[in-house]
């Protein structure tokens, strides 16, 4: 009797303890949103040839992180106010691998970078004007000859042996290429000379040969920015806005901390961006006073609340400035 309760124990137990494994321990199709690291701003950045102002208040960019759930994380995640769950293809497009995702968040990153830069520096100084030598990467087009070859903020200094400077030149040189013909770039990557063959044929949707990247004018300083592990294109207004605080004198933050999000195109437009509701909640755990939302996403900002921050919607680079200067 005693071996017959034992095994209808066993048979009751050990299917328990295989649902309890799968609800631990295998990664299903789904993801959780939840706050990211805050980051100040300003001592990320880096500028040569040019005075740089420090001041009391500070600029911080929010993040999200995500995470692969389990069974048990799932429900996790739901419980907590937080987080949001969702599923693989709102992260990953179909047929992108992880390895893939992450190399596309840094290069987004890296032209949010370019895009702060260039709108900073057209604002404060005689740019694309005045400039540097050679022109910089500042986007690729995603299936043409330059994707996987060139990325954001690679300096292409010679074309068919010729050099270039400037964006107008450069495009010259490339749109002078029958198409289905090759041309040789010889770049700068990371301080390091290389050198890229690619084809002009039409690519990226477009019947129009290309070799599929978008270029600008390189710099008149030498400004670096690190984004330390943190990927994707929302943190454009904030590099602005740490990299103008820098380069003019007086506190534009006004002593306060101030957090907020927004691609930034080179026009200066601030364009909407995901997980807008973490990144509230992030700033809200930093210690932030306002927070500025890009305008696309303020009613999902204000359906979760201000969490003591006020939030200030920004449809522009200018906006911002005029929020800042304005002292309100």
């Amino acid at each position: 009797m005693v071996a017959v309760r034992w095994l209808r124990r066993s048979v009751v137990v050990v299917p328990i303890l295989g649902l309890l494994f799968l609800a631990g321990y295998v990664l299903l199709p789904y993801y959780s949103f939840g706050p990211g690291p805050v980051r100040d701003v300003e001592p990320l950045i880096r500028v040569s040839g040019a005075t740089r102002y420090p001041s009391e208040g500070r600029f911080v960019l929010t993040s999200v992180v995500f995470r692969q759930l389990t069974g048990l994380g799932v429900l996790s995640a739901w419980l907590d106010p937080d987080r949001s769950v969702v599923p693989r293809e709102r992260i990953y497009p179909p047929g992108e691998t992880v390895a893939a995702e992450r190399r596309r968040s840094i290069s987004q990153m890296d032209q949010s970078k370019l895009d702060a830069t260039y709108v900073v520096l057209r604002e404060l100084t005689d740019y694309p004007k005045e400039r540097g030598d050679g022109v910089l990467v500042e986007s690729v087009v995603a299936g043409c000859a330059a994707d996987g070859e060139l990325y954001p903020g690679d300096l292409i200094r010679r074309i068919e042996g010729e050099p270039v400077d400037g964006r107008r030149e450069a495009s010259r040189a490339i749109g002078a290429t029958p198409s289905g013909s090759s041309l040789t770039f010889d770049v700068t990557v990371d301080g390091e000379p290389q050198t890229v063959r690619l084809v002009r044929e039409p690519c990226g949707g477009e019947a129009d040969p290309l070799v599929g990247v978008s270029l600008i004018n390189n710099f008149p300083l030498d400004v670096r920015i690190s984004s330390d592990g943190i990927g994707g294109p929302s943190a454009g207004l904030m590099w602005a806005l740490g990299l103008y605080d820098l380069l003019t004198e007086g506190d534009l933050a006004g002593g306060r901390t101030i957090a907020g999000t927004g691609a930034l195109a080179l026009d200066g437009t601030v364009y909407p961006i995901g997980g807008i509701e973490e990144k509230i909640a992030a700033a809200a755990d930093a210690g932030a006073s306002v927070f500025l939302v890009p305008e696309g996403n303020e009613e999902a900002a204000r359906a979760v609340g201000d969490r003591g921050m006020e939030l200030v919607p920004i449809g522009s680079f200018a906006d911002a400035l005029a929020y800042l200067e304005g002292g309100d």
